[in-house]
């Protein structure tokens, strides 16, 4: 079974404003709860990742 792997991008900052990991955009529970989640709870994180990120402007 292939194992969903982390966003973490190795830069942990929780935002204070919104609560989200400003390397990943995980939650603080998320980041802690990782390991234990299945890889639906992982994929389910995942799909909320892009909805979270601040888009930039080119």
């Amino acid at each position: 079974m292939t194992t969903v792997p982390s966003p973490c991008t190795n830069w942990c900052d929780i935002n204070p404003e919104n609560g989200y990991c400003r390397g990943c955009y995980r939650t603080l529970t998320e980041v802690a709860d990782w390991s234990d989640f299945s890889n639906a709870e992982k994929l389910e994180v995942w799909s909320k990742l892009k909805k979270r990120k601040p888009q930039t402007t080119e």
